[in-house]
């Protein structure tokens, strides 16, 4: 076992990093409790609840990582995973179950899809690109249409949920396409490593 994977196998017993596998294993029940009213559309107060503690750990886990200093690239890893985990799922639940169109459900999983496969490409020939402020607002973002389809009062209300999840496609392609220009910019290639924390674990890591 070579020293790096020790090391990365070392910082998940890092309270942060317990807070964000902590988020990845509730997610299912989060799923579950969707898929398991579809008379409701998914919405259920239970469903908010653990919905809000989602959420909330989030915030949580980059907090700890930055009070202990632990920000740790495995920590920088599984947070966005955590928050993909979480928001894909809950989407994927949701259409399912008629409450959000599959188009933009499937167009943020393809933005979400090409520009971690593009991120990974460019730094493989020496680019990285440091994540803008947006990206964690995206986060957020996306959670509004589900914070709203989880809700027991807006069952039946229209528009609402459309609208706040077409507004959550517009946020993600617009930092998709920063992205993209930020690639082409001359210098885009700062020192790579671990990059300012806005709100999550690692904004160098949050696409």
């Amino acid at each position: 076992m070579n020293e790096d994977l020790r090391s990365a196998l070392r910082s998940l017993g890092s309270p942060a990093n317990l807070v964000t596998l902590g988020r990845i294993a509730l997610s299912p029940i989060f799923f579950w409790l969707i898929l398991m009213v579809p008379d409701e559309g998914g919405a259920s107060w239970w469903g908010l609840a653990v919905g809000l503690l989602l959420g909330v750990s989030d915030a949580w886990d980059g907090r700890l990582a930055r009070r202990s200093g632990a920000i740790t690239r495995t920590g920088a890893f599984l947070d966005p995973l955590a928050d993909k985990v979480m928001i894909l799922g809950a989407m994927y639940c949701f259409a399912y179950l008629g409450r959000l169109s599959w188009v933009p459900v499937g167009l943020i999983t393809a933005r979400e899809v090409l520009i971690s496969v593009y991120r990974s490409w460019i730094a493989r020939r020496g680019v990285a690109l440091p994540a803008r402020y947006l990206a964690k607002w995206k986060t957020i973002v996306q959670g509004l249409p589900l914070a709203a389809a989880v809700l027991p009062p807006l069952v039946g209300v229209p528009l609402v949920v459309p609208v706040l999840m077409w507004f959550a496609v517009a946020m993600t392609y617009l930092t998709g396409f920063q992205y993209l220009i930020d690639a082409r910019k001359p210098g885009a290639n700062p020192p790579a490593g671990i990059g300012r924390a806005v709100g999550g674990r690692d904004a160098g890591i949050e696409v």
